[in-house]
């Protein structure tokens, strides 16, 4: 049995390496490319409009990583004075290491909904919220914190672009080298795979066994046709690597 795992790079071969060298079969096969965002010049701007105790939100590891390393090219250091937001544990975590300040999270979840649960973001009124994130995405934590009272903006700090494969080639490739678990950590990614593969080899792709990373990517895994869905505990590569065992 082998493992594919379709996460960007770097992650996704870091957790192929690490699948390997506890002797699984695994491939990587990144279904979107990171690039840096078109408004990380704008960072710094929309950074000072922010006052003490207003919320800066990290919705990635690949948002923490690009705004901070704009920020050092312009030799600028994060406020202390602001309250940072990270969309799970491994986003805070990451945000921690490069920079030295905390960022809160709501453990359990690496969700929108999860973090929205904090006692601190249920009254949002008179504070600003700047959300860093990538090209896209979902509007659901920028649209409940404006309902709550807070004023949003945001900063594309990288961009998410599809990797163009053949899909008639991948499908026997893959199944030539007997891929029956996915690894799939986004609803944008599930569309893609989905899509790549043409209708001759759908029964193959669909009776694989697929790891997501939320009960909201196993709600569109299920609603695009597989049956054997598994939820990780996190979408970092610890907690998938727990999963796939």
């Amino acid at each position: 049995m082998t493992i594919l795992v379709t996460r960007p790079s770097p992650a996704g071969e870091a957790l192929v390496s690490a699948l390997r060298s506890r002797g699984q079969d695994a491939l990587s096969a990144p279904l979107i490319r990171i690039s840096p965002g078109h408004e990380l010049p704008l960072l710094i701007a929309k950074t000072e409009v922010l006052s003490p105790g207003d919320a800066l939100f990290l919705l990635s590891k690949n948002a923490v990583y690009h705004a901070n390393e704009q920020l050092i090219q312009q030799n600028y250091l994060w406020s202390d004075k602001l309250c940072y937001y990270g969309i799970g544990q491994s986003t805070a975590n990451c945000f921690e290491q490069l920079t030295g300040l905390p960022a809160a999270f709501m453990p359990g979840g690496e969700t929108s909904e999860h973090l929205l649960t904090l006692p601190d973001l249920q009254d949002m009124t008179g504070r600003r919220a700047l959300l860093l994130r990538g090209n896209g995405g979902r509007e659901h934590l920028a649209q409940t914190l404006r309902e709550r009272g807070a004023v949003v903006d945001y900063c594309e700090c990288y961009r998410r672009e599809p990797v163009n494969y053949d899909g008639g080639e991948c499908a026997l490739l893959w199944q030539q080298q007997q891929v029956q678990t996915l690894v799939v950590t986004s609803g944008e990614m599930l569309h893609l795979l989905r899509q790549l593969i043409p209708a001759a080899h759908l029964g193959w792709l669909l009776q694989c066994r697929i790891i997501v990373v939320s009960d909201r990517l196993a709600a569109i895994a299920q609603s695009l046709g597989w049956q054997n869905i598994d939820v990780a505990a996190g979408a970092d590569n610890e907690a998938l690597l727990q999963a796939l065992q």
